[in-house]
């Protein structure tokens, strides 16, 4: 008997796994673009191995916007206005997913843990030996879903230029 609870539950994990997957596959193919332009980090820590860590100009706008000192613990979304070349730009923060009746604006979530402000993803990673080319990287190119969530889906360069070899 407890073989068959072992694998039910197996098969519950993998039916949610795949679940999550399919779901972030559906954003990536349909969901909408938005480019988010870079901010500088730390360039002692910019390639650590085959990844990049990320920061976005986007966090300075939302923390003008916060309390000080900002919360500890915070979610809430950004509408931006998209520019003629998809390019997000600041213009204000919502507690919740607003409504949204412009159809160039976009609510994006972010989330604040332990005072740092969080988008999709603060790291991206690439082949190995590619660290130059996306050491040009300028902007995050995401794909964004309904209620918000980001997902990027890769890095563009001066002018929003593909970088990657596998995307020419």
């Amino acid at each position: 008997m407890a073989k068959y609870g072992v694998a039910l539950v197996a098969a519950l994990i993998l039916l949610v796994v795949n679940a999550s997957i399919w779901q972030k596959e559906r954003v990536l193919a349909n969901g909408k673009t938005v480019y988010l332009a870079l901010a500088p980090v730390d360039p002692r820590s910019l390639m650590q191995g085959d990844y990049m860590r990320l920061r976005f100009a986007l966090e300075e706008h939302i923390r003008a916007h916060l309390p000080t000192p900002p919360p500890d613990s915070q979610d809430g979304y950004v509408v931006v206005k998209l520019n003629a070349q998809q390019l997000a730009e600041f213009e204000r923060l919502s507690p919740t997913l607003p409504s949204l009746p412009d159809t160039q604006q976009l609510a994006l979530q972010y989330r604040i843990r332990q005072g740092q402000i969080k988008f999709a993803t603060n790291a991206f990673f690439f082949e190995e030996g590619q660290a130059d080319t996306y050491a040009q990287a300028k902007y995050g190119e995401f794909k964004v879903a309904d209620n918000g969530e980001l997902l990027l889906s890769d890095l563009r360069g001066e002018n929003l230029t593909v970088l990657s070899k596998t995307r020419l």
